[in-house]
């Protein structure tokens, strides 16, 4: 359920399932699929979804994945209006002399790996210093955030469900 995108929402837009007032799933870009598994039971989930939420304290934000749409990504800010105003690629023209070198190394690897390669080193990075010093681990999620966005995803999975039936 775009655990990565709803973490960004709890850490910089104020979401949190007690700041929910309203979430609204856009119907013409969300699908679900029921597939079963190898244990024989169907599981139902999102192939793409797109949805906006509002908060009690007046922001307002939107997330669409597609879970079959590459692995290429980015992030658009748009205005009260609907202009958009700022737009960010994944991988962006750096990144992506990186994933070719990474794809050539590893054939065998899934491609996702290799566009998030930069991040994940950051992250290692990072998290290493602060067990190796007590330096904060800047710029990562705290066990909080995780909680907390486990805790909206939870929230949305069947609202959002229920809202695509």
């Amino acid at each position: 359920m775009a655990i990565h995108e709803l973490a960004l929402l709890v850490s910089f837009y104020d979401v949190s399932v007690e700041n929910i007032e309203s979430v609204t799933a856009d119907k013409d870009f969300s699908s679900m699929q029921t597939l079963v598994g190898p244990s024989g039971k169907e599981f139902t989930d999102f192939d793409k979804i797109k949805f906006t939420i509002k908060t009690k304290t007046g922001k307002e934000v939107s997330v669409a994945a597609d879970r079959c749409g590459g692995t290429d990504s980015y992030a658009t800010v748009s205005d009260t209006s609907g202009k958009e105003v700022f737009r960010y690629y994944m991988p962006d023209d750096e990144d992506k002399a990186t994933v070719q070198k990474l794809q050539a190394q590893y054939p065998t690897a899934m491609p996702y790996f290799f566009t998030q390669d930069p991040d994940y080193v950051t992250v290692k990075e990072r998290v290493a210093k602060f067990t190796a010093t007590g330096e904060e681990a800047e710029g990562v999620a705290t066990i909080g955030i995780a909680v907390e966005t486990l805790r909206v995803a939870e929230y949305l999975t069947p609202t959002l469900m229920d809202q695509l039936k």
